[in-house]
């Protein structure tokens, strides 16, 4: 699969809730998708490098999961930060929400303070809602996804700029 389009993540997933399996990991160049039964799972054993460190978080159903924040100045979602900058980034394939519910004030916008706690988006991925936190305290700098797209694991959401 090269270069998978966000109908064929969606098939994916649709044919992943149809089955019986418990868990499903796909890697093929630039693309990497892992699915699990389990809210718990932490992915895939070489899905989180040493050099990520994590936030907790809940989701609505109250299980648990952890966000990747990256250290300043790694690579994050493709894309180099900023010196000094913070990355949040996706604890799992999903849509991207930057909003509670349609029509309701986003979670943040560009130029809020934030504290580690203060949730920033929602990604829902089989009616699953995984709220995401800041993982620490700043500024939001840039919202790198926009409202209702399809994300995938570890993407940059979010640049905070650390206070």
């Amino acid at each position: 699969m090269a270069k998978p389009t966000s109908d064929d993540i969606k098939t994916l997933i649709e044919q992943f809730e149809q089955s019986d399996w418990k868990e499903v990991h796909v890697k093929t160049d630039g693309f990497e998708l892992y699915l699990s039964e389990n809210p718990k799972s932490s992915g895939p054993p070489s899905a989180v490098t040493p050099q990520l460190t994590t936030a907790t978080s809940q989701t609505v159903e109250n299980a648990d999961t952890s966000p990747v924040v990256a250290e300043p100045a790694l690579e994050a979602g493709k894309a180099i930060l900023p010196e000094g900058m913070t990355a949040v980034t996706a604890p799992n394939l999903g849509t991207f929400y930057s909003a509670p519910k349609p029509g309701a004030p986003p979670y943040v916008e560009v130029g809020q303070n934030v504290s580690a706690e203060t949730e920033v988006c929602l990604i829902e991925v089989m009616k699953l809602f995984t709220p995401v936190k800041a993982g620490v305290s700043g500024v939001i700098r840039e919202i790198c996804v926009s409202d209702g797209q399809m994300v995938e694991y570890e993407q940059l959401l979010v640049v905070i700029e650390p206070s």
